[in-house]
């Protein structure tokens, strides 16, 4: 009788655990998703920038500067290949993109300028598709890590080597800081 008892809990734990282990790999192909959600979204992001920058040169000749940092940030954020590399390439690029719209309200004709308010506008609806697709990416980066962390599917996740991912979060105090315009 004791050892049924014994085969009962055996076969009940190793269900458990096979739970888990489902769980973790469900979580870990959601998180590889919500990536891949992001990165469709800035490489649209990436598509627009030349074109943001070709307008806003034609108006602005002299500000050779704000547009190589915008290049440049750009290609930084495109080349990057880990979530914290990302996240920095972004913040950068995002410091930039302030800098030339800060620029741009200097030009009033290029303000009133409709390829260059139709550029801004997709610009704007890219950077609310990427907000969302990071809170998609950062909620199912939450749920993986709270599971390898508890006891005790933490068990289950180290004996198969699952890891914690990294969230991707980017400077809020690059966002909030006012941009620099020198003439």
């Amino acid at each position: 009788m004791t050892l049924l008892i014994i085969g009962v809990i055996v076969l009940l734990v190793v269900f458990y655990a096979i739970g888990i282990y489902n769980k973790l790999v469900k979580l870990r192909t959601l998180v590889d998703e919500a990536w891949s959600g992001i990165d469709v979204q800035l490489k649209k992001r990436y598509s627009l920038i030349p074109n943001l920058v070709e307008t806003v040169k034609g108006y602005a000749k002299h500000e050779q500067e704000t547009f190589e940092k915008v290049v440049q940030a750009r290609n930084r954020a495109q080349s990057a290949n880990t979530v914290e590399d990302q996240q920095a390439a972004e913040n950068q690029l995002n410091k930039a993109l302030v800098n030339l719209f800060a620029l741009s309200e200097q030009y009033p004709e290029l303000k009133a300028n409709q390829n260059f308010l139709k550029l801004q506008e997709e610009l704007s609806v890219i950077e609310q598709d990427i907000e969302k697709s990071r809170r998609y990416y950062n909620g199912t980066v939450r749920e993986k890590n709270i599971l390898i962390d508890s006891f005790p599917s933490n068990l289950v996740a180290n004996a198969f080597g699952f890891v914690k991912s990294k969230f991707f979060e980017l400077d809020s105090e690059a966002e909030r800081a006012l941009p620099q315009v020198k003439f």
